[in-house]
């Protein structure tokens, strides 16, 4: 049977950290089996379910290149499915209708607390024979009351829970809508899912779902229950240890490609490799070598390899890819496509974030530089301004504008005035750049061009 995987966000907001490496994991899973990845939204919270976070979830997928294979498919339009497959347990006796209210069964769950039991369905009507009363009784799972329910998880090993730990679960509510437990099955099933990769916070939920495919008659897939990921200081991961969501770190300029990469080993090893292409994690992949222990999110790791995958780009790939953030800043693109290209190339080795690259290079992107005064006091005295007026008469000169011609200047004037490059070389860059660290000086000013790199000089040396 071809493997089949699904992920199965709810749109009660956008996709976070936890549920992007789920899906990552689906997805990687049916990849490296030649299978089929499936995408369900599980909308029938519909007080919290918005059109927004749906959107936003499609477009994290399609940013972190998860494509799907089928779907996605909505809940929310499959409610006569689960109620025709309700109807069927029904019938065959194993559900039955609950005419217990909230307020009885609150009473009940309080009074197991204060004996210190384990709050549970205790059974009243299970045997009572209720008709269904619209607005009144909800439709219950008539559960096994003995035995145990097991799997062999591929990531924890064999599980099981006695049955008489888990109550009779409610499949319809008493306004018809079916629970989440119980929709889960039916598309899980119907959707012919071989494999249900998910957090560890779900084990308490498959033991009841087991018994609903095999009341239904469902074959049962292979469980996966992969451990959490918690923040740096090892509590579960939340806002308090900085952004979750996919589309935040999109935004603060990371790469898909590093996204996925450092998801990945969140909780996954394979040796000691720490940088994937997706061709390598897809051919690498397997649940063998995913932890029981959770993994750490650390955002510092994050920007080392997001650093690491942007130098791996070629200056076209970057170039495109940083655009965006050029004009998300208000600033200008003073060349086109090839003019970026080169820019970024000097850059690609000194931001570890797109964000970050567009300030690194802000000198390029806008005229409107600041001097910063210590680097002014340092290196633009009136000895530093004669070498600039020299650079800038050798620069004005040029026949061709290249890095090799420009190098030439320098190398005059250096030996004109009988100083070190470092002694030309730094005023020149305080006086284009405002700074005293940016790429290789040559490199800036072939990139800047012969325009701006004369104008900028001029308003340092103007008399």
């Amino acid at each position: 049977m071809s493997v089949r995987t699904r992920f199965p966000p709810s749109p009660t907001g956008y996709l976070h950290i936890g549920g992007a490496r789920t899906a990552l994991f689906n997805y990687l899973f049916a990849r490296r089996h030649g299978g089929q990845f499936v995408l369900r939204i599980e909308d029938t919270d519909k007080e919290r379910s918005t059109p927004e976070a749906t959107q936003a979830i499609l477009d994290s997928m399609t940013w972190l290149g998860l494509e799907w294979d089928e779907g996605p498919f909505f809940q929310s339009e499959r409610t006569a499915l689960y109620r025709e497959h309700a109807e069927k347990l029904l019938a065959a006796g194993r559900a039955y209708w609950c005419t217990c209210t909230p307020e009885t069964l609150e009473a009940k769950r309080k009074q197991a607390e204060a004996e210190k039991r384990k709050p549970m369905y205790d059974g009243t009507c299970r045997k009572a024979g209720h008709a269904q009363q619209p607005g009144v009784t909800a439709l219950r799972f008539l559960a096994p009351p003995a035995g145990e329910t097991a799997w062999n998880d591929l990531v924890r090993g064999p599980v099981a829970f006695q049955n008489q730990e888990l109550d009779d679960l409610v499949i319809l509510r008493a306004d018809g809508s079916p629970t989440y437990n119980f929709c889960v099955v039916v598309d899980d099933a119907l959707m012919r899912l071989t494999h249900v990769i998910r957090g560890e916070d779900h084990i308490p939920n498959t033991p009841k779902q087991i018994q609903l495919y095999q009341a239904m008659g469902f074959p049962v897939p292979r469980f996966a229950h992969v451990p959490l990921i918690l923040g740096i200081d090892r509590s579960r991961l939340s806002k308090r240890h900085g952004a979750t969501s996919v589309t935040a770190y999109r935004d603060a300029g990371y790469l898909p490609s590093a996204v996925v990469n450092y998801l990945a080993r969140l909780g996954w090893s394979h040796g000691d490799q720490e940088l994937f292409t997706r061709a390598e994690l897809v051919a690498a992949f397997d649940l063998e070598h995913v932890g029981q222990s959770a993994g750490v999110f650390n955002p510092e790791k994050l920007e080392w390899v997001n650093f690491e995958h942007i130098k791996l780009l070629t200056p076209a790939e970057l170039a495109a890819l940083t655009k965006p953030f050029v004009q998300a800043r208000g600033y200008a693109l003073f060349g086109d496509d090839a003019w970026l290209a080169a820019a970024v190339k000097t850059l690609q080795e000194r931001a570890k974030t797109l964000v970050e690259l567009v300030e690194v290079g802000r000198f390029y992107f806008s005229d409107d530089i600041a001097i910063d005064p210590a680097a002014a006091a340092k290196h633009l005295t009136p000895a530093a301004l004669e070498l600039l007026r020299a650079v800038r008469e050798g620069l004005a000169g040029l026949p061709a504008f290249g890095e090799a011609a420009i190098e030439t200047v320098f190398k005059d004037v250096v030996a004109r005035f009988s100083v070190g490059l470092g002694k030309v070389a730094q005023p020149v860059r305080v006086a284009l750049t405002g700074g005293t660290v940016s790429p290789g000086i040559y490199e800036v000013i072939a990139v800047l061009g012969r325009e701006r790199t004369l104008a900028r000089l001029d308003r340092v040396v103007a008399p």
